[in-house]
Protein backbone atom coordinates (compact mmCIF):
# COMPACT_ATOMS: atom_id res chain seq x y z
CA UNK A 1 0.00 0.00 0.00
CA UNK A 2 1.67 3.28 -1.08
CA UNK A 3 2.11 6.04 1.48
CA UNK A 4 -0.47 8.81 1.41
CA UNK A 5 0.75 12.04 -0.11
CA UNK A 6 1.63 14.60 2.57
CA UNK A 7 0.46 18.22 2.52
CA UNK A 8 2.26 20.76 4.71
CA UNK A 9 -0.09 23.26 6.41
CA UNK A 10 1.75 26.37 7.62
CA UNK A 11 -0.17 28.82 9.80
CA UNK A 12 0.49 30.37 13.20
CA UNK A 13 -3.18 30.17 14.26
CA UNK A 14 -4.60 26.92 15.59
CA UNK A 15 -8.13 27.60 14.34
CA UNK A 16 -6.85 28.04 10.78
CA UNK A 17 -4.98 24.74 10.91
CA UNK A 18 -8.09 22.98 12.21
CA UNK A 19 -10.17 24.49 9.39
CA UNK A 20 -7.65 23.40 6.74
CA UNK A 21 -7.57 19.86 8.12
CA UNK A 22 -11.37 19.74 8.03
CA UNK A 23 -11.46 20.92 4.41
CA UNK A 24 -8.90 18.29 3.37
CA UNK A 25 -10.40 15.47 5.42
CA UNK A 26 -12.28 14.02 2.44
CA UNK A 27 -9.06 13.68 0.42
CA UNK A 28 -6.62 10.79 0.68
CA UNK A 29 -3.81 12.97 2.02
CA UNK A 30 -1.87 13.24 5.26
CA UNK A 31 -1.84 16.85 6.53
CA UNK A 32 1.24 17.88 8.54
CA UNK A 33 1.10 21.00 10.69
CA UNK A 34 3.70 23.75 11.07
CA UNK A 35 3.05 26.76 13.31
CA UNK A 36 5.80 28.97 11.84
CA UNK A 37 8.08 29.38 8.88
CA UNK A 38 10.97 27.99 10.89
CA UNK A 39 8.94 24.91 11.83
CA UNK A 40 7.96 24.42 8.19
CA UNK A 41 11.58 24.53 7.03
CA UNK A 42 12.52 21.98 9.67
CA UNK A 43 9.75 19.61 8.53
CA UNK A 44 10.91 19.94 4.93
CA UNK A 45 14.38 18.69 5.84
CA UNK A 46 13.23 15.12 6.38
CA UNK A 47 9.80 14.71 4.77
CA UNK A 48 8.64 14.77 1.14
CA UNK A 49 5.50 16.84 0.54
CA UNK A 50 3.16 16.94 -2.43
CA UNK A 51 2.08 20.52 -1.68
CA UNK A 52 2.49 23.37 0.81
CA UNK A 53 -0.41 25.57 1.95
CA UNK A 54 1.36 28.62 3.33
CA UNK A 55 -0.12 31.51 5.27
CA UNK A 56 1.34 34.88 4.30
CA UNK A 57 0.89 36.75 7.58
CA UNK A 58 2.90 35.10 10.33
CA UNK A 59 5.00 36.64 13.11
CA UNK A 60 8.73 36.40 12.64
CA UNK A 61 9.41 34.70 9.31
CA UNK A 62 6.40 35.49 7.11
CA UNK A 63 5.13 33.43 4.19
CA UNK A 64 7.18 35.26 1.57
CA UNK A 65 10.45 34.74 3.43
CA UNK A 66 9.55 31.10 4.12
CA UNK A 67 8.83 30.52 0.43
CA UNK A 68 12.13 32.13 -0.55
CA UNK A 69 14.01 29.68 1.69
CA UNK A 70 12.02 26.74 0.28
CA UNK A 71 12.79 27.73 -3.33
CA UNK A 72 16.51 28.14 -2.60
CA UNK A 73 16.86 24.55 -1.41
CA UNK A 74 17.58 21.90 -4.02
CA UNK A 75 15.46 19.33 -2.16
CA UNK A 76 12.35 21.50 -1.91
CA UNK A 77 12.44 24.02 -4.75
CA UNK A 78 9.96 22.09 -6.91
CA UNK A 79 7.28 21.60 -4.23
CA UNK A 80 4.22 23.66 -5.27
CA UNK A 81 3.15 26.37 -2.83
CA UNK A 82 -0.35 27.85 -2.49
CA UNK A 83 -0.35 31.09 -0.51
CA UNK A 84 -3.30 31.80 1.78
CA UNK A 85 -4.08 35.25 3.16
CA UNK A 86 -6.96 37.46 4.26
CA UNK A 87 -8.97 39.38 1.68
CA UNK A 88 -7.86 42.84 2.92
CA UNK A 89 -4.16 42.16 2.35
CA UNK A 90 -1.99 44.69 0.54
CA UNK A 91 -2.76 44.86 -3.20
CA UNK A 92 0.74 43.72 -4.14
CA UNK A 93 0.52 40.50 -2.08
CA UNK A 94 -0.58 38.40 -5.03
CA UNK A 95 2.32 39.68 -7.15
CA UNK A 96 4.78 39.10 -4.32
CA UNK A 97 3.36 35.60 -3.84
CA UNK A 98 3.92 34.61 -7.46
CA UNK A 99 7.36 36.28 -7.43
CA UNK A 100 8.25 34.17 -4.39
CA UNK A 101 7.47 31.01 -6.31
CA UNK A 102 3.84 30.29 -5.46
CA UNK A 103 1.78 28.35 -7.98
CA UNK A 104 -1.45 29.84 -6.68
CA UNK A 105 -2.84 32.42 -4.27
CA UNK A 106 -6.15 32.21 -2.37
CA UNK A 107 -7.71 34.82 -0.12
CA UNK A 108 -9.57 34.00 3.10
CA UNK A 109 -12.35 33.17 3.48
CA UNK A 110 -11.88 30.87 0.50
CA UNK A 111 -14.32 28.42 -1.02
CA UNK A 112 -13.59 24.99 0.52
CA UNK A 113 -14.53 23.26 -2.73
CA UNK A 114 -12.04 25.35 -4.72
CA UNK A 115 -9.23 24.64 -2.26
CA UNK A 116 -10.05 20.93 -2.20
CA UNK A 117 -10.12 20.79 -6.00
CA UNK A 118 -6.76 22.53 -6.33
CA UNK A 119 -5.14 20.36 -3.65
CA UNK A 120 -6.58 17.25 -5.27
CA UNK A 121 -5.03 18.02 -8.65
CA UNK A 122 -1.61 18.91 -7.25
CA UNK A 123 -1.61 15.72 -5.17
CA UNK A 124 -2.56 13.71 -8.25
CA UNK A 125 0.30 15.34 -10.16
CA UNK A 126 2.73 14.53 -7.34
CA UNK A 127 1.57 10.91 -7.26
CA UNK A 128 1.86 10.59 -11.01
CA UNK A 129 5.32 12.16 -11.09
CA UNK A 130 6.45 9.71 -8.44
CA UNK A 131 4.94 6.81 -10.37
CA UNK A 132 6.47 8.06 -13.60
CA UNK A 133 9.91 8.19 -11.99
CA UNK A 134 9.43 4.62 -10.78
CA UNK A 135 8.42 3.44 -14.25
CA UNK A 136 11.38 5.20 -15.85
CA UNK A 137 13.74 3.59 -13.32
CA UNK A 138 12.18 0.18 -14.00
CA UNK A 139 12.58 0.68 -17.74
CA UNK A 140 16.26 1.61 -17.35
CA UNK A 141 16.82 -1.40 -15.08
CA UNK A 142 15.28 -3.82 -17.56
CA UNK A 143 17.11 -2.25 -20.47
CA UNK A 144 20.41 -2.73 -18.67
CA UNK A 145 19.73 -6.21 -17.32
CA UNK A 146 17.19 -8.06 -19.45
CA UNK A 147 17.37 -6.79 -22.99
CA UNK A 148 20.97 -7.64 -24.01
CA UNK A 149 19.99 -11.29 -24.46
CA UNK A 150 17.26 -13.82 -23.91
CA UNK A 151 13.50 -13.64 -24.20
CA UNK A 152 12.32 -10.21 -23.05
CA UNK A 153 8.73 -10.34 -24.37
CA UNK A 154 7.28 -10.68 -20.88
CA UNK A 155 9.27 -7.67 -19.67
CA UNK A 156 7.95 -5.51 -22.51
CA UNK A 157 4.39 -6.69 -21.89
CA UNK A 158 4.62 -5.69 -18.23
CA UNK A 159 6.11 -2.31 -19.09
CA UNK A 160 3.41 -1.70 -21.73
CA UNK A 161 0.73 -2.23 -19.10
CA UNK A 162 2.46 0.16 -16.67
CA UNK A 163 2.85 2.90 -19.25
CA UNK A 164 -0.80 2.54 -20.31
CA UNK A 165 -1.91 2.82 -16.66
CA UNK A 166 0.05 6.06 -16.27
CA UNK A 167 -1.52 7.44 -19.47
CA UNK A 168 -5.03 6.56 -18.24
CA UNK A 169 -4.44 8.31 -14.93
CA UNK A 170 -2.99 11.33 -16.71
CA UNK A 171 -6.21 11.68 -18.72
CA UNK A 172 -8.20 11.68 -15.46
CA UNK A 173 -5.93 14.35 -13.94
CA UNK A 174 -6.22 16.45 -17.11
CA UNK A 175 -10.01 16.33 -16.79
CA UNK A 176 -9.79 17.50 -13.15
CA UNK A 177 -7.52 20.39 -14.09
CA UNK A 178 -9.84 21.42 -16.92
CA UNK A 179 -12.78 21.55 -14.50
CA UNK A 180 -10.80 23.86 -12.20
CA UNK A 181 -10.02 26.17 -15.13
CA UNK A 182 -6.73 27.08 -13.46
CA UNK A 183 -3.75 28.18 -15.59
CA UNK A 184 -0.99 27.04 -13.17
CA UNK A 185 -2.62 23.62 -12.84
CA UNK A 186 -2.96 23.27 -16.60
CA UNK A 187 0.68 24.22 -17.02
CA UNK A 188 1.77 21.55 -14.55
CA UNK A 189 -0.40 18.96 -16.29
CA UNK A 190 1.08 19.93 -19.66
CA UNK A 191 4.62 19.48 -18.32
CA UNK A 192 3.74 16.06 -16.96
CA UNK A 193 2.06 15.11 -20.24
CA UNK A 194 5.30 15.88 -22.03
CA UNK A 195 7.23 13.61 -19.69
CA UNK A 196 4.75 10.78 -20.24
CA UNK A 197 4.97 11.29 -23.99
CA UNK A 198 8.76 10.95 -23.83
CA UNK A 199 8.40 7.76 -21.81
CA UNK A 200 5.90 6.37 -24.34
CA UNK A 201 8.19 7.28 -27.26
CA UNK A 202 11.13 5.55 -25.60
CA UNK A 203 9.07 2.48 -24.91
CA UNK A 204 7.59 2.34 -28.42
CA UNK A 205 11.10 2.42 -29.83
CA UNK A 206 11.72 -0.94 -28.17
CA UNK A 207 8.77 -2.58 -29.93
Amino acid sequence: MPDRAKVLLVDDREENLIALEAILSSLDVLPIRARSGEEALKALLSTDFALILLDVRMPGMDGFETAAHIKRRERTRNIPIIFLTVVDSAPDYAFRGYAAGAVDYLTKPFDPWVLRAKVSVFVELYTMNRRLAEQAALLREHLARELPGGDHASVLTELAGRVAAVEDELRRVRDLADKCGDAPLNGAVAALSERVAHLRAGFDALG
